[in-house]
């Protein structure tokens, strides 16, 4: 009974010292672990940053750019008709949609919805427009007709999608 109550009075401290050991190194290697995560966040976050606000001022001048009023302004070429107007207004509209479609990778899917609701609002707004015209009028009649229309709104939806847009870039920075 005595030889076992000397390896007992050996064993326990080792066990407990042990014991003791394991949990601190475990507890300095977890936080370590943390640390690095961190670390790896804050690299990307350095790089994804820039990118982002890139694409967030990407979309703002794609809005700029569809904006009806400076769309007619660069679309527009006098003896138009109508119909050659609205083609020309849709394509450019498509067109600069097309150039900025990789940036929806870059912003929340709610901007990135607002984007699309306000091009294609746009595109419906051009074509029931044109609709009740003839193809072959001036397209003066035309570019009246829609700058009218956007007066009339409270909020157009190109300015309405670059509201938005602000709203979320000066949340997430």
């Amino acid at each position: 009974m005595s030889e076992v109550l000397e390896i007992l009075k050996y064993t326990v401290p080792a066990l407990v010292v042990f014991i003791t050991a394991y949990f601190i190194l475990k507890s300095m290697l977890d936080k370590e672990v943390q640390k690095h995560r961190i670390e790896i966040v804050m690299n990307n976050q350095k790089i994804i940053t820039p990118i982002r606000l890139q694409a967030y001022e990407r979309l703002s001048l794609f809005l700029e750019r569809i904006a009806l009023e400076s769309l007619i302004m660069r679309t527009q070429q006098p003896k138009m008709t109508v119909g050659q107007l609205q083609s020309r207004l849709i394509s450019s509209i498509r067109t600069e949609f097309d150039h900025n479609l990789s940036q929806q990778v870059y912003v929340s899917v709610a901007a990135w919805g607002v984007i699309k609701n306000a091009k294609e609002n746009l595109i419906q707004m051009i074509n029931a427009m044109a609709g009740k015209m003839d193809t072959s009028a001036p397209a003066m009649d035309l570019s009246k007709a829609l700058l009218e229309q956007v007066m009339q709104m409270d909020v157009s939806p190109t300015k309405e999608a670059l509201t938005f847009l602000k709203k979320e870039i000066s949340g997430i920075f």
